[in-house]
């Protein structure tokens, strides 16, 4: 894996191979990192070219400048494409990685081979009582981070992952966010409705762990209603980091999805 930045921008990526036909797109949660794909990369670098980065605020991304923020990721992204000559790349993204996959190919729908969103919402269809319902308990959580992050990444890890390895992996991760980053999350609004709301070029695929909170679930199966179209998963032991608790399933279902694509 090879680490670069993008000029202009406070956005650190990193690339694995450039040799193979396809290139894959991983992007993040909040409070994470690139590393919370470490499982994805290593499987799928010897088969895809396989593409993270750290979001603004989080892992390297943090020399920023004033004007920066959250919502310009899908414009950082596609500098990213252009810079290292990606035409077209299959797209991942869990939780907050989900919201800027789909702001990304609302914008740039031509450069998408498939969109896979895992614990998120259709940011389109975006329903304020189950949006509500959804960050409500984080966002207590997140005011013990003024006290203490070592307490907030306790606390959070039970929320972003079920099985015991990968809620330790995520606090590992969780630990090294800044408090001052927190200050990026605030502006998360502009990204509802940051697609295009047209028909879809390109698969698409949602899903999230059983033990994700109830009303993800409701979310999927409301999505699915509307687009029914698209393939719905469900991972029945993990939580809202799928990828983490059962990487090994997640890392199958994406292959025979792309296989499909």
């Amino acid at each position: 894996m090879t680490e670069h930045r993008l000029e202009g921008s406070p956005i650190v990526y990193y690339i694995s191979g450039k040799e193979h036909a396809e290139w894959v797109l991983f992007i993040h949660a909040a409070f994470a990192d690139h590393t919370m794909f470490s499982s994805q990369e290593e499987y799928f670098k010897d088969k895809y070219n396989v593409l993270t980065l750290d979001l603004i605020g989080h892992g390297k991304s943090l020399d920023t400048k004033k004007g920066d923020s959250i919502a310009k990721t899908a414009d950082w992204i596609k500098g990213i494409f252009d810079k290292e000559g990606i035409a077209k790349s299959h797209i991942v993204g869990i939780s907050l990685g989900a919201v800027i996959a789909q702001c990304f190919a609302g914008k740039y729908p031509g450069s998408v081979g498939s969109l896979a969103c895992f614990g998120g919402y259709d940011i389109n269809n975006f329903d304020p009582k189950l949006q509500k319902e959804n960050s409500s308990h984080q966002a207590k959580i997140m005011f013990r981070a003024v006290f203490s992050v070592k307490w907030f990444a306790e606390a959070n890890k039970k929320i972003c992952a079920y099985t015991e390895k990968a809620q330790q992996e995520f606090y590992e991760i969780n630990i090294r966010f800044p408090k001052r980053s927190f200050i990026y999350l605030a502006r998360l609004g502009a990204l509802t409705g940051g697609g295009s709301g047209a028909p879809r070029s390109y698969p698409l695929m949602i899903g999230c762990g059983r033990h994700d909170i109830p009303s993800e679930l409701v979310i999927i199966d409301e999505w699915k209603k509307r687009e029914p179209e698209c393939e719905s998963v469900i991972f029945e032991n993990a939580g809202h980091c799928a990828n983490m608790d059962v990487p090994e399933e997640f890392n199958r279902t994406l292959e025979r999805f792309w296989g499909k694509s």
